[in-house]
């Protein structure tokens, strides 16, 4: 049995074809590892900005418990400066 020339370029034709596009040229290898690089180093890039950003939003925790403790103890002296002053107006005015 002979296969008609209809079957063979409806069939045949395209596999081949499909064959022939899965093969990549050198420059077309040079641009999906080119492509490839890239996206790997932007990931890094991304990667490292996460970081810095994660350690310098630890800093900021940092310097805001630091200057929350700081207005805390400046309250308490203040309030300590004027127990003391109130006190020395009280003998002041015996």
């Amino acid at each position: 049995m002979r296969c008609p020339p209809k079957f063979l370029s409806a069939v045949v034709l395209p596999v081949l074809l499909i064959g022939g596009c899965t093969q990549l040229s050198a420059e077309d290898r040079a641009l999906l590892q080119s492509a490839q690089k890239s996206a790997s180093d932007a990931a890094t890039s991304a990667q490292q900005a996460a970081d810095a950003a994660n350690r310098a939003a630890g800093a900021s925790q940092q310097s805001a418990g630091a200057a929350q403790a700081a207005a805390s103890d400046a309250k308490a002296a203040a309030e300590r400066a004027d127990r003391m002053f109130q006190r020395s107006q009280r003998k002041v005015s015996r």
